[in-house]
């Protein structure tokens, strides 16, 4: 079963200083059909104006990951990380039993970024932060994995695209597809997928799709990802 979620069905909200689209329920927005796809919570697709952002709040027991599109986002926290994740940039907050941070774009610049909620599998964990630049070329036809729980991160070894650990039963890849590039992902019985567009257009197991629409799916052996043009894509591997 593939259920499409279109983009425009999203949530939607501009506070000036921010315009976002919520694929899940999320703040003002409330959709109960919609209150996320397994263990995935949240993917908010967010435009910060330029020097404007999110000022120190608080997140706890939440694996979140950040997923830059374009801009320059700065980051502080109450770890003592401060950070600046720019496009191509992964970054892995583990918020376990509590952390305060903030979130800026850069003055001369809009940033454009998806950030992403997963529920852990284990609450009240020690906080962490990780971040990744992950190559264009690691991603062009393949679906390159970018978030993995630590046990399976550990057999991916730690070259130059080793992905992020996440302390939740999921895992988070990335494509790029365009014409003849082509990629399939397994799915174990029992396990859901969410596949998110972030941009182009391309068939996911024959049904078409374009930037910001989803792919709700459960029940499937497997995805096969074709037909790009300037595709790029995320794909959730989750427990249900």
């Amino acid at each position: 079963m593939i259920v499409k979620r279109a983009s425009a069905e999203r949530g939607y909200a501009d506070h000036g200083w921010l315009r976002t689209h919520h694929s899940f329920s999320f703040a003002g927005y409330f959709d109960p059909r919609y209150m996320g796809w397994g263990n995935l919570r949240v993917i908010n697709e967010d435009v910060i104006a330029p020097g404007t952002g999110f000022g120190v709040h608080g997140h706890r027991d939440m694996e979140i990951v950040t997923y830059v599109l374009s801009g320059t986002l700065a980051h502080r926290d109450s770890m003592g990380n401060s950070a600046t994740i720019g496009a191509g940039e992964v970054q892995r907050m583990s918020a376990g039993r509590g952390v305060m941070h903030s979130e800026f774009s850069h003055a001369g610049a809009a940033t454009h970024l998806l950030q992403i909620w997963i529920e852990p599998r284990e609450r009240g964990i020690d906080p962490g932060y990780e971040q990744k630049t992950f190559d264009i070329a690691a991603k062009r036809g393949r679906l390159l994995p970018i978030a993995v729980p630590p046990e399976q991160a550990a057999a991916l070894g730690t070259g130059a695209d080793a992905p992020v650990r996440i302390h939740a039963d999921a895992a988070l890849y990335a494509g790029l597809f365009n014409g003849a590039e082509r990629a399939t992902h397994p799915l174990a019985p029992g396990r859901l997928a969410y596949v998110h567009v972030v941009r182009g257009r391309l068939r996911i197991n024959g049904m078409a799709f374009a930037g910001g629409d989803a792919a709700m799916v459960a029940d499937e052996a497997a995805l096969t990802l074709s037909d790009g043009e300037d595709a790029e894509v995320l794909l959730f591997d989750l427990a249900r």
